[in-house]
């Protein structure tokens, strides 16, 4: 058993590195206190390859792994955690589901400027009664002539507002040939007659992510939009979201991290009753123990992404490695925050932004609740 990344991963990691801490991480406290989408650092993401790194050069890749993929999340999450969040929705789930599941036309006119990073993309499958009961589905699509016409709404949904957003891929439900209710994914660019932008949602954290509501009202495109086989739209966002799972377990390692580091400079440096507070053991077994868990987490999340690679099935590693990195990441802020103290309340703190921002990774790509469900069903 070979614990070694290769090359190419180390460089893609070392790569994402220098750009986390020399571009990313000095500009992380403003873009969240602004709410300032930063999209001169999205197109130096461009620049480097980063939205393409598993797809073939052919379509605009750089020909990469989803092992190296997610080794550049980890760093860029270190720094900034919605980029990783940027990431995860564009490449490994939008842009995913086009290079699987998408005609070669599709992926050419489509997939090409995602992987080149001169688009990016968006994923609808929330809705305001089908959230983890995503089978509930209310949004239709109806076959007319040449189109589909399409009513509903989506929320929730991360990337649409950002103005180089091309497109959304979300689920329909339709009528099939013998009138039975069937599921089917499809392309919906932005500009569409028909598909507008609800409400901007105020949110928390991760505030310079544009997260906002989409509205469809008989929204027409045509019938070649549709993506993937029909009736097999929801089998299709399900197979990308155990990537995404995978995506937000490296998220989670980037922040736990953040965390650990944060904490052990400031336990190093705070003096309390005459010496460095880690020198006591109910602040270094915290930190200890964020170690540990951090290391964990990336091998539980490299061992799904190698899985993936090898193309063997990974549904298992990947809720284990979302599940367990998702709820790490919370108790690492949470005892950063401790470690800091009164300081851990101030936004002038970084610890103050990771305490805010860590509790959704529990949340997006399925909750812990989800993940535990499906790790029952496949024991």
């Amino acid at each position: 058993m070979d614990f070694r990344l290769s090359e190419e991963q180390q460089m893609i990691r070392d790569m994402a590195r220098r750009f986390a801490e020399g571009v990313v991480a000095p500009r992380a406290a403003e873009m969240e206190a602004t709410g300032e989408y930063p999209y001169d650092i999205m197109n130096r993401m461009a620049d480097l390859g980063m939205m393409g790194i598993p797809f073939p050069t052919g379509y605009g890749g750089s020909g990469g792994d989803w092992v190296g993929m997610h080794l550049c999340i980890e760093e860029l999450s270190r720094a900034d955690v919605t980029l990783g969040g940027l990431l995860d929705v564009t490449t490994s789930v939008v842009g995913q589901e086009l290079f699987v599941f998408g005609t070669e036309e599709q992926k050419r006119r489509w997939l090409v400027p995602i992987a080149q990073g001169r688009e990016i993309g968006a994923f609808g499958l929330t809705e305001p009664g089908a959230g983890s009961d995503a089978g509930a589905t209310k949004t239709t699509a109806v076959a007319n002539g040449d189109h589909w016409v399409i009513n509903g709404s989506k929320q929730f949904i991360t990337n649409i507002g950002l103005d180089n957003a091309s497109l959304v891929i979300i689920t329909a439900r339709t009528k099939d040939a013998s009138g039975r209710d069937a599921v089917n994914a499809f392309i919906v660019p932005k500009g569409t007659a028909g598909f507008s932008l609800g409400r901007k949602y105020d949110k928390m954290g991760w505030t310079h992510s544009a997260t906002h509501e989409c509205i469809f009202e008989d929204c027409r495109i045509p019938r070649d939009h549709l993506l993937g086989k029909e009736g097999r739209g929801f089998a299709q966002h399900l197979a990308v979201l155990e990537t995404g799972r995978i995506s937000i377990a490296a998220m989670s390692v980037g922040l736990a991290r953040a965390c650990c580091e944060a904490s052990l400079k400031y336990a190093k440096e705070r003096v309390q009753f005459g010496k460095p507070i880690f020198s006591f053991q109910a602040v270094s077994f915290k930190i200890a123990d964020m170690a540990m868990h951090i290391e964990l987490a990336r091998t539980m999340y490299l061992k799904a992404a190698w899985l993936k690679d090898s193309g063997m099935p990974h549904t298992l590693e990947a809720a284990y490695a979302k599940l367990f990195a998702s709820e790490m990441a919370e108790r690492c802020a949470s005892d950063a925050f401790q470690i800091h103290g009164g300081y851990g309340f101030m936004n002038e703190y970084a610890v103050s932004r990771y305490f805010k921002t860590c509790k959704i990774l529990q949340i997006v790509e399925g909750t812990s609740e989800i993940q535990r469900l499906v790790i029952s069903r496949n024991l």
